[in-house]
């Protein structure tokens, strides 16, 4: 779907509060540049500080964006492995931008499945962001949202089996207070990149009420534009939640 430069007029008092971002299509933007696959990698990274910053001017509390799946481990091991050199090249490129614009770094998902030194780096970003108050950048990373439910399924059975919960004082806030994401926003905004119209096993509990928009921009052509784009489309459709009018 073709882009004009448009000038979306936003309304400023129904800006999401949480966006989660499936950045699909940096192999195939890539290939249709005649690159290597792995150069579609590393030019997704520029639009995440792109969309980001941009997300942070409009207010936006928190930013999701899934950067490695559970899955991702069946991809061929070189590709793999540049994935897991990305974080050092994004963070050591533009860790100074996002703290001068008070950006928070995140992380959900099991970051100690990956190399010491990608986790040493991640770490220390969250670590150099942790005052930080405006938009929190939250990297889902080797996660999976059936993986989460589970995750959270068992800490709940835990203090269970300890006496610190009753079985009848569970209920959705109860399990929600477990998830990954407990200390985030509901999820308003899912935006997946490249017009591959699935959810890939992200979020699955946090995108029971979110709304849902599937680009047909490839991930590294995501600018502030398009970003406005899906915002106004979310603007324009109303949330009842189940309920009526």
């Amino acid at each position: 779907m073709a882009l004009e430069n448009e000038d979306y007029q936003l309304d400023m008092n129904n800006i999401p509060k949480h966006i989660a971002f499936i950045m699909d299509g940096n192999r195939t933007w890539a290939r249709a540049h005649h690159k290597p696959k792995y150069f579609g990698h590393h030019e997704g990274t520029k639009a995440i500080r792109r969309v980001a910053l941009e997300a942070n001017k409009l207010g936006v509390k928190a930013m999701t964006v899934y950067a490695f799946s559970t899955e991702n481990f069946k991809r061929e091991a070189n590709e793999v492995n540049y994935i897991f050199k990305l974080p050092e090249e994004f963070f050591s490129k533009y860790i100074k931008e996002l703290i001068d614009n008070n950006v928070q770094i995140l992380t959900i998902g099991h970051l100690e499945l990956a190399p010491e030194s990608t986790q040493k780096i991640i770490k220390r970003a969250i670590d150099d962001t942790k005052n930080n108050t405006g938009l929190k950048l939250v990297f889902a990373f080797i996660y999976g949202g059936r993986d989460e439910i589970v995750y959270a399924t068992k800490r709940i059975a835990q203090e269970v089996k300890e006496n610190k919960l009753a079985i009848d004082d569970i209920n959705e806030e109860v399990f929600e207070s477990h998830l990954m994401t407990a200390n985030l926003p509901p999820v308003d905004l899912m935006i997946r990149s490249s017009g591959e119209v699935r959810l890939s096993n992200f979020l699955l509990w946090q995108l029971s009420y979110a709304e849902f928009i599937f680009d047909d921009t490839l991930w590294p052509d995501f600018d502030e534009n398009v970003l406005h784009r899906d915002i106004y489309i979310y603007q324009q459709r109303s949330r009842r939640f189940g309920g009526g009018k």
